[in-house]
C-alpha cells in the first residue's frame, strides 16, 4: 500500500530483499567524538596554523596566541638555519625544534641538533609543505624553532638593570613603530651601545614576535623589553623619576652631536618613519633632537636614526667617564 511507505519504521522491499537498520551501531559509533575541529586545527586543511594554544604537539608548533588573539602562521616561528642557530646559542626560550624530513645537513644543522639536544628541546620532523605553512612561507631552509609568548619586563625592571650596573638609565621607547625588522635592528643597536631596556606600547605597535627574534640576531635575548598600556603616561612617570625624555625626530630643536642631556638618565623616544613623533610624545619630551644631515635625504629609517643617536649618546657618556 502507498500509505505504508510513509510510515515511520516501515521497510521497503527491493531486489535484494528488505533493508534493515543498524540497531543503533552507527549512531553509537558517532558518540563521544565531539564537535568538528576548526579548520586552523586540522593538519590536512589549507588553513592549518599548527594547532590552537596549548602545549606543543609533535609534528607541529605550539605556543599561545598571546594578547593579540588568534596567532597568524609563522608568528611564533624562527625560521632559517642562521637564525635558529643564533637563537639556540643565546638559549632563547623555545618549545620545539622542527626539521624537514630527509634534510640535507651541513655544519649549521649539526650544531643546531647538538644544541637542541643539550637544551632538552623536543625535536619534530615535518614535510616541506608543513614547514612552509608553519613559517608562513618564510625561507626556513628546513629548520624552524617554535617560540612561546614573550615574557615582558616591567619598566621598573629596566631601571633596576641600570642601577645594578651603577649607570644612569638609558632607555628606548618606540612611538608607533610597527615593522618587526625595525625593532630587531633597534635591539641590535641597543645591545651595542649599552641600552638598559626598550619600551613598547601595547597598541598600534610591533611586539616581540619570532620575526623580531630573527631580525635581532641574538640581541633580543640580551636586551630586556617592557610593554606598557599607555606610552605617554609611562614617559611622564619616568620624568617624575628623574629621567629626561628625548624625542628623536627630523624636526628637532637640537642635534645629536654633543648631546649634553645624554649623560643624564635618558629615555630616547623613536617615532615612526614618515610620521615621526606623535603630538603628545613631542609635548612630553624635554628636548626634541635630530640627526644632522648634509645630503638631500629628508629622513632616515627609524632604526638607523636610533642607532646614530645611541652612538652619539654613548660617545658623550664615554667622554664624561674619561673626564
Amino acid at each position: 500500500m502507498a500509505g505504508n511507505s510513509s510510515r515511520r519504521g516501515a521497510t521497503r522491499k527491493g531486489k535484494k530483499g528488505a533493508s534493515v537498520g543498524s540497531g543503533g551501531v552507527r549512531r553509537r559509533a558517532l558518540e563521544g567524538k565531539g564537535p568538528t575541529p576548526r579548520a586552523e586545527d586540522r593538519p590536512a586543511h589549507k588553513k592549518y596554523t599548527g594547532g590552537s594554544s596549548g602545549p606543543a604537539r609533535r609534528g607541529g608548533p605550539g605556543g599561545s596566541s598571546g594578547k593579540g588573539g588568534r596567532k597568524s602562521p609563522g608568528a611564533d616561528q624562527v625560521a632559517g638555519r642562521n637564525a635558529v642557530l643564533e637563537a639556540l646559542r643565546e638559549q632563547v626560550p623555545a618549545t620545539q625544534l622542527t626539521v624537514m624530513v630527509r634534510l640535507d645537513a651541513d655544519e649549521r644543522v649539526g650544531e643546531i641538533m647538538r644544541l637542541a639536544t643539550a637544551q632538552n628541546l623536543p625535536v619534530a620532523e615535518a614535510s616541506r609543505t608543513d614547514l612552509d605553512r608553519m613559517t608562513d612561507h618564510a625561507v626556513h631552509q628546513g629548520v624552524a624553532l617554535t617560540m612561546p609568548p614573550y615574557e615582558y619586563a616591567e619598566v621598573d625592571d629596566l631601571l633596576q638593570i641600570a642601577a645594578d650596573a651603577f649607570e644612569p638609565p638609558l632607555l628606548i621607547a618606540l612611538d608607533g613603530i610597527t615593522d618587526p625588522r625595525n625593532l630587531g635592528a633597534i635591539l641590535r643597536s641597543a645591545d651595542a651601545f649599552g641600552v638598559h631596556g626598550v619600551i613598547l606600547p601595547e597598541r598600534r605597535s610591533v611586539s616581540m614576535t619570532a620575526s623580531v627574534w630573527k631580525a635581532a640576531a641574538g640581541a633580543a635575548g640580551r636586551v630586556r623589553v617592557a610593554q606598557v598600556t599607555n606610552l605617554n603616561r609611562t614617559l611622564t612617570s619616568l620624568k617624575d623619576k628623574g629621567v629626561f625624555v628625548l624625542g628623536l625626530d627630523a624636526d628637532g630643536d637640537v642635534t645629536t652631536r654633543g648631546l649634553d642631556l645624554g649623560t643624564q638618565p635618558t629615555a630616547l623616544v623613536v617615532g615612526a618613519e614618515g610620521k615621526g613623533l606623535s603630538r603628545l610624545a613631542r609635548e612630553i619630551s624635554d628636548q626634541v633632537v635630530s640627526v644632522p644631515m648634509t645630503g638631500s635625504t629628508e629622513s632616515l629609517n627609524a632604526s638607523v636614526a636610533a642607532a646614530i643617536a645611541l652612538y652619539e649618546i654613548s660617545g658623550v657618556r664615554a667622554a664624561q667617564g674619561r673626564a
